[in-house]
């Protein structure tokens, strides 16, 4: 029988060590897998990874945190915790993507032992995904209301409103001298939002979800349809979209923030939204609170980053692109905050009250405090539209990088079958979560949104981020992967990135796990307390991703063989095939094991083959030199 020919050399490499790996076309054979493609543009990745990290909670998360935590104080504790603890991971899991062109669970053959780890990123994912499209389902339901010439949450006076419904321009047109009690009276957007939109009063708790809302529910299939169409093609199409995702809520932010300023009482709101306290910043609360804002803007540990990284040429210069990414996103956050206090500020004046009686976070400040804000500006319906078109732009190519996440991850893990179809598994992975995702259109659906959000990513991401940390520094080894990076982009990380992998960032996201399981309290959604047994359903939901671990460290060492010990030593060295993916990138150490490459010098072969050294291959030597030294000297 004849030899089958290596999927590396069915067909002549241009020796350009820049090419694309989606330009080398050609019949590959039945016995190679589909090309997994690439960017098409060169602006695709980093808008991507702009438009994943600038999403909702820059909006509707940060300008609270850093109101209730000193003001403008918090910014100190907030570019402390950036610096030690969201650069460094961020460009750790561009590095580990670029490298390996593989997904969150394929790039584990760096360390077969915690393949677990990835296991829990889909895991962790896929339960963020159902739940964030039920949020641009409600931004969907609020863009569609507001095509109106009156916003339906303008006025009391609806089949849904009570008798406590208080409408502002009543309060406005009375006596001033005194003002009206307005504590145990509810604004007509909060009824609105609570009994028109969600119609919660159909629940009596997470329990009783009640019956579906259908209008929801077509919002909900709505936004499904979008997601689907958009990654239809993978990083094809979704590279194009990001292009008016990532860019059009930038346009619509700085709208709204001339808008807000320029309004009556609004130095009021920044007034309290930045005034520094510095005797906050003595509370270790604060300090956690920076972290985690920093955590979960950034979105690491959710695999985006890295699926986003592995659609990359070999030596896009990703250093370059994390402090655009990470110091984009913080000053975005920044940003929103003066949008967002500017027009409370004018909103508190309005009805005579405190900013902090207007001020709220999450669902509440998107769906009832700022659409009662528009009602009280001229030409409120245009720009309620534009603040939620923004809304919906925001958390589309959130959800776009979660998809691809999780479509990525599988289709790397099994690419004879799936890339060939990924069209097809795509729309097999949207329906499947849409119908997941049903309960949360229901009448108590809020409830079981709440939970959600509150376990889903919560203790789980955390020991997902910290074993890859280190995993990379510790098992793979600090030397080599900082040679790894070097190989890739020409020169080594500093002792800055080499110090926060070791120690400040695992030390960093301990602290916030030990605080989260310290200060853990149950979840609520207003008055409404939940049961134990929804309590326990949550903890599960976290547990679950952190127990995909161990799990997969079982299955790793039974498919070794040897000793206990043996099997534990042999799976967590990396893979044979582990590496760089294109042949013409695979220098030094790595061509060794290509299939076929039975050379003792690999690097002469590789250089006769392509024809001449280039930069990259003269890094690629003193790597090899460097090791060389080494094993000297530990042979001495």
């Amino acid at each position: 029988l004849p030899t089958p020919i290596p999927c590396s050399l069915a067909q002549p490499v241009t020796p350009e060590l820049l090419v694309s790996p989606s330009s080398q076309d050609g019949e590959l054979g039945s016995e190679c897998p589909e090309d997994r493609g690439n960017w098409t543009g060169r602006l695709d990745f980093l808008l991507s990874c702009i438009g994943y990290c600038v999403g909702l909670g820059n909006v509707w998360r940060f300008p609270y945190r850093a109101y209730t935590n000193g003001g403008g104080a918090f910014l100190v504790p907030y570019f402390i915790m950036l610096a030690i603890c969201g650069i460094p991971i961020f460009f750790m899991e561009l590095s580990l993507g670029q490298f390996s062109s593989l997904g969150p669970l394929a790039v584990w053959k760096i360390s077969p032992l915690f393949k677990g780890v990835g296991m829990g990123t889909i895991l962790i994912v896929s339960l963020v995904a159902i739940y964030y499209n039920m949020i641009i389902a409600y931004v969907l339901f609020y863009l569609f209301a507001s095509l109106t010439s009156d916003l339906p949450w303008q006025h009391c006076g609806n089949w849904w409103n009570t008798d406590l419904c208080l409408d502002h321009h009543v309060i406005k047109a009375g006596n001033t001298t005194f003002p009206v009690n307005i504590t145990n009276t509810v604004s007509p957007s909060e009824e609105y939002w609570s009994r028109y939109v969600l119609h919660i009063q159909g629940s009596s708790g997470i329990g009783d979800p009640g019956r579906i809302r259908w209008n929801l529910c077509l919002c909900l299939l709505l936004s499904w349809t979008i997601v689907y169409l958009c990654i239809l093609k993978g990083v094809k199409s979704s590279g194009k979209v990001v292009y008016f995702t990532a860019t059009f809520p930038y346009l619509i932010l700085v709208m709204l923030l001339i808008r807000g300023v320029t309004l009556e009482g609004a130095w009021k709101g920044i007034r309290f939204y930045l005034t520094p306290q510095f005797d906050h910043l003595l509370s270790s609360k604060v300090w956690i609170e920076a972290a985690l804002q920093i955590f979960y803007s950034l979105g690491v540990g959710f695999g985006g980053l890295l699926t986003f990284a592995s659609y990359n040429t070999f030596h896009q210069n990703i250093y370059r692109d994390t402090f655009i990414v990470t110091l984009g996103n913080a000053i975005t956050s920044i940003l929103a905050g003066f949008a967002i206090f500017s027009v409370l500020g004018y909103m508190s004046q309005e009805l005579g009250v405190p900013v902090n009686q207007v001020a709220k976070a999450g669902p509440g400040l998107a769906f009832v405090v700022y659409p009662q804000a528009m009602t009280m500006l001229p030409l409120s319906p245009f720009w309620s539209f534009l603040f939620f078109f923004m809304l919906l732009t925001l958390g589309l190519d959130s959800q776009f990088a979660f998809m691809e996440t999780i479509v990525t991850a599988v289709t790397d893990e099994f690419p004879y079958y799936l890339r060939p179809k990924k069209a097809s598994f795509s729309a097999v992975i949207c329906i499947t979560l849409f119908l997941m995702g049903l309960i949360l259109t229901t009448e108590g659906g809020m409830y079981w949104l709440v939970l959600l959000d509150d376990y889903s990513a919560g203790f789980g991401l955390m020991v997902v981020v910290i074993t890859t940390c280190l995993v990379v520094t510790r098992v793979y080894g600090m030397k080599r992967f900082c040679r790894d990076v070097h190989m890739m982009l020409g020169f080594k990380p500093g002792p800055y990135f080499r110090a926060c992998w070791m120690v400040l960032s695992p030390a960093t996201m301990m602290a916030l796990l030990v605080y989260n399981i310290i200060k853990y309290q149950p979840s609520e959604y207003g008055s409404y307390c939940f049961p134990a047994w929804a309590e326990v359903l949550g903890i599960l939901m976290g547990v679950l991703s952190c127990l995909m671990i161990p799990m997969g460290m079982m299955v790793a060492v039974l498919q070794e063989e040897g000793t206990l010990w043996e099997r534990v030593q042999q799976a967590s060295r990396p893979a044979m095939d582990w590496g760089p993916s294109l042949e013409e990138n695979r220098t030094g150490m790595y061509v060794a094991s290509l299939a076929g490459s039975q050379s003792p010098k690999p690097l002469m072969v590789h250089m006769r083959k392509y024809g001449g050294i280039t930069s990259y291959e003269n890094t690629a030597i003193q790597v090899d030199r460097e090791m060389e030294e080494e094993e000297e000297e530990e042979s001495m």
